[in-house]
């Protein structure tokens, strides 16, 4: 076995390699970008080398410099993940020319799955079944109309050198098709640099069914049963799970077979996944395969009880198969579920921020979680936006989505927008619970799916404002003597009974509170409501009686920012104040954002000499200006933001050299 491996990838599935390879007493060598310096990967390595800036085509897209890397630092193997190097045959080629083991398959299994159209060649051969279509080399434009008409209609038109739902179109009828083409042709081109197409007859129900299967040097082959991803938005899947709902023995037995004997068409070796549409009357056609690790592999390792990365790392060291086919067997259910830094009310558009506050399920048997961030990491423009992978299992597919359901409600993540609440709502709805699952189950039921919020903001502000109440209450210096009347929240005072004021933010709208403490809690009232409300803080952990409804939540405080959590939704305000502390008016040396905000006025510039406490920045945030002041007399070298730019919380606005610096 391998005594030192590098890992060249990122983020969770470098953290998912390293552990199993520390398992096995396996030295790590990690590569990282200027991005990730304090990354989760780095930190866990044996040692870890700096690639160069946050851009992947300048740091993890670089195998010259991570071939040095692995030569400097004794690497035997190099294992890509997924991503980034792992399909490249250029890459694969070096590692062997440089006597490096690549943990994968040889560079002549990955070009021939390399290109859609030579992959459905080489299993036409194979006799895998494939959809009706064509996938030829000639691209004459009147070709490709009259072999649309001999597949039939509804068809796809897909990119040869596509991925990510990038180059593809659906054609309901002839009369779309050239028009269809062009553009597919057109974004290809731009994505990919090859404009080629094929055409596949276009499935109305279809499922995406995938077989992982594994091949040894020695060229035995086997399958490790099924995942089913149908359930996927923009081509891209959100929920995974295995094995597939609904299949029977013996077509799990036929897929499994064919897509060993894919494998070996191409001589392959380690692991491999090979995807599969299956249609509602039991049929399958071969879609492409995919020749690295997929990043849904979980499933099938809680399913199998197998660590399918120690089969990797073995398999790469020229040991035959752990098992062979007889030997593995399945139970339970697992369901994956892809935690993702997106809006989904906004075509789950990718967002980017620092993770604030994160608290993750606890682990055990039934769950899991593979991660490559903490809590205070960035989620950066330069990379995919994935938080995590949650990952369950239980003796049946119900009892494991029970398990996710209440997984994801203990998942909380404070400080920017995640698909969670979607994750939850898509698990529990009837329709995944009933199986019926196909590529278009988000936009077939999207008005289930994308429920609006029926949040009551009333009482929401009334739980937040107890929240805030007791986390005083917790720094209160009498706070063990229950009976002292310094211990009350509302600036106690003999023989009157006074209302404390607190306005909250909503969005755009201010919503009035005022508090009287009573002997046993508070009464709060929010817009003219009265809650009356009894609560003890834990941590984050808010146990509250509020008009007799007993409730459990946990909420983050952060400034001014309220964010609550209960059974996987998010609610989020914040504390409107009139006046500015020290901290608001950056007296105490901050040069940097308090908040989200835009800059409406820069008063300095650079080679300025600015006096302490002058104004030097003037930004809006929820309807308030905070005034960025210098921390010393000194001289303004640089000035990062305009009038009327967006910037985030904690960016740094302006740089001010002290005098003897200057």
């Amino acid at each position: 076995m391998f005594s030192k491996i590098l890992i060249a990838n990122r983020g969770e599935i470098a953290c998912r390699v390293i552990q199993t390879a520390h398992r096995l007493g396996i030295r790590c060598v990690a590569v990282y970008s200027e991005a990730d310096r304090n990354a989760r990967h780095v930190a866990m390595a044996d040692e870890a080398f700096l690639l160069g800036p946050a851009p992947s085509s300048e740091s993890y897209l670089r195998a010259d410099k991570i071939l040095q890397i692995a030569l400097k630092s004794g690497a035997q193997a190099i294992h890509p993940g997924y991503g980034f190097l792992s399909e490249n045959t250029e890459f694969a080629n070096a590692c062997e020319a440089n006597d490096i083991a690549f943990i994968g398959p040889p560079a002549s299994a990955i070009a021939a799955m390399g290109s859609k159209s030579a992959a459905k060649d080489i299993m036409l051969k194979a006799d895998v079944p494939l959809v009706p279509g064509y996938h030829g080399a000639d691209q004459d434009p009147a070709l490709l109309k009259a072999e649309a008409e001999k597949c039939g209609f509804p068809l796809l038109l897909k990119a040869i050198a596509g991925g990510g739902g990038k180059g593809m179109r659906v054609v309901t009828h002839i009369g779309e098709f050239t028009e269809a083409l062009a553009a597919a042709q057109r974004e290809s081109q731009n994505a990919f640099g090859n404009p080629d197409m094929l055409i596949e007859r276009y499935l109305t129900k279809p499922r995406h069914v995938e077989i992982q299967v594994f091949c040894d040097k020695q060229g035995n082959g086997v399958y490790l049963a099924e995942r089913d991803c149908s359930v996927q938005r923009r081509h891209q899947k959100v929920i995974e799970e295995a094995p597939a709902p609904g299949l029977s023995d013996e077509t799990r037995k036929a897929m499994g077979e064919t897509a060993v004997a894919a494998a070996k068409a191409i001589d392959y070796v380690g692991a491999g996944t090979v995807e599969f549409l299956y249609d509602e009357d039991g049929s399958f056609y071969f879609m492409e395969m995919n020749t690295r690790l997929q990043v849904e592999h979980p499933v099938t390792e809680m399913i199998t009880g197998q660590d399918l990365v120690e089969w990797q790392l073995r398999i790469a060291d020229g040991e035959p198969l752990p098992l062979q086919q007889e030997q593995i067997q399945i139970r339970g259910h697992a369901l994956e579920a892809r935690v993702y830094a997106e809006d989904p009310d906004n075509d789950f558009l990718p967002v980017t921020g620092t993770l604030h506050y994160l608290r993750t399920p606890d682990e055990n048997a039934h769950v899991r979680v593979d991660t490559g961030v903490i809590e205070g990491d960035e989620v950066s423009v330069y990379y995919d936006p994935m938080i995590a992978k949650l990952i369950v299992w239980d003796e049946d597919r119900e009892q494991a989505i029970n398990r996710m359901v209440h997984a994801l409600e203990s998942y909380r993540i404070g400080g920017m927008k995640t698909n969670i609440r979607f994750l939850r709502q898509l698990a529990d709805s009837k329709p995944f619970r009933d199986q019926e699952l196909d590529t278009g189950f988000i936009e077939k039921h999207n008005d289930l799916l994308f429920q609006k919020d029926k949040t009551d903001i009333q009482s929401q502000l009334a739980l937040a404002t107890s929240y805030v109440l007791e986390t005083e209450r917790q720094t209160q210096p009498n706070k063990d003597d229950p009976d002292s009347p310094f211990n009350l929240q509302t600036s106690w005072r003999l023989n009157a009974n006074y209302s404390r004021p607190m306005e909250w933010v909503v969005g755009e709208d201010h919503h009035q509170v005022s508090i009287v403490e009573q002997q046993n809690g508070y009464d709060i009232t929010v817009d003219n409501v009265t809650f009356k409300v009894s609560a003890t803080l834990s941590d984050d952990h808010l146990r509250v009686v509020i008009n007799g409804h007993r409730l459990s939540i946990h909420g983050h405080l952060a400034g001014n920012d309220m964010t609550l959590f209960r059974e996987g939704q998010q609610f989020q305000c914040q504390l409107f104040r009139h006046t500015f502390d020290e901290s608001d008016q950056s007296a105490g040396g901050s040069l940097t954002a308090p908040m989200n905000g835009a800059i409406v006025a820069v008063l300095a510039e650079a080679g300025q000499i600015v006096k302490q406490g002058e104004t030097l920045v003037i930004m809006e945030a929820m309807k308030m200006e905070h005034s960025i002041r210098a921390p010393h007399d000194g001289t303004v070298t640089e000035v990062y933001f305009a009038v009327g730019d967006l910037v985030s919380d904690g960016a740094a606005l302006v740089a001010v050299a002290p005098v003897e610096e200057a």
